[in-house]
């Protein structure tokens, strides 16, 4: 691994502990600094360790999911701009699910698949998100429209992921499923401590999950770039 790519890397979890520090200390003003930092950094550690795929449509994708995921970030240090801000994930999510595809060693082939099987084992997914709807439903008011459908992206993102069983080696699975999942656990605090009761340390629980969430997903992408053998892109710089 170049050495670049590990300061960037480091960045990213300093950025992402000091954030955590700001909340535990109310200095909300620093957030305007730490926050930003964080997928800032990843994001440029992801293009700089995989200027050997510049050219794919992976690249760009997960690059894009990086990109709105700081976009959304900077929004939501606003209240007043929350709906913009779940519009910007709800771009980067579109882009994670387009990427979880794309990292799959298999034709797709519609006669072969069996939705039945399918529903029950992501049956856990479809029952959380239910559960996190069924709370947050009745303070949602004119948010429920949005919010539906950011469940929606959010529930096909981890099915999408758990999808990638047996279809890229291990260490890529569990690291994007665990990524992905925790991602939704995050919204699901947040929504949570929004819409339905307050949560203590909510926002210490909220971004250690989320920053643990994208560090997960990125390394997962890079496994199955390094180390799945019917990889179209077998080796990658780092």
């Amino acid at each position: 691994m170049q050495q670049k790519g590990i300061i960037w890397l480091y960045l990213y979890l300093i950025a992402g502990l000091a954030d955590m520090a700001m909340i535990v200390q109310e200095l909300e003003s620093f957030r305007f600094i730490t926050k930003p930092l964080i997928l800032l950094s990843l994001a440029i550690y992801f293009l700089t360790t995989t200027s050997v795929i510049k050219n794919s449509l992976l690249r760009k994708a997960v690059g894009a999911a990086l990109l709105f995921s700081l976009a959304g970030d900077i929004l939501l240090l606003f209240p007043n701009l929350f709906l913009y801000g779940l519009g910007a994930f709800l771009i980067a999510i579109i882009c994670y699910i387009i990427g979880f595809k794309l990292t799959q060693n298999h034709q797709i082939n519609l006669r072969n698949i069996n939705f039945l099987k399918i529903f029950f084992y992501n049956l856990p997914i479809y029952i959380f998100a239910t559960l996190v709807y069924f709370l947050i439903n009745d303070n949602l008011h004119q948010l429920k429209t949005p919010v539906i459908i950011y469940i929606l992206a959010m529930v096909m993102m981890v099915s999408t992921a758990r999808e990638r069983f047996k279809r890229t080696n291990s260490q890529s699975f569990v690291q994007v499923f665990l990524g992905a999942a925790l991602f939704m656990v995050s919204d699901s605090i947040l929504a949570l401590d929004l819409f339905f009761q307050p949560i203590p340390s909510d926002g210490v629980l909220v971004m250690g999950t989320y920053i643990l969430a994208q560090l997960l997903i990125v390394m997962g992408i890079r496994s199955h770039l390094i180390y799945s053998p019917k990889s179209t892109n077998k080796t990658i710089s780092s």
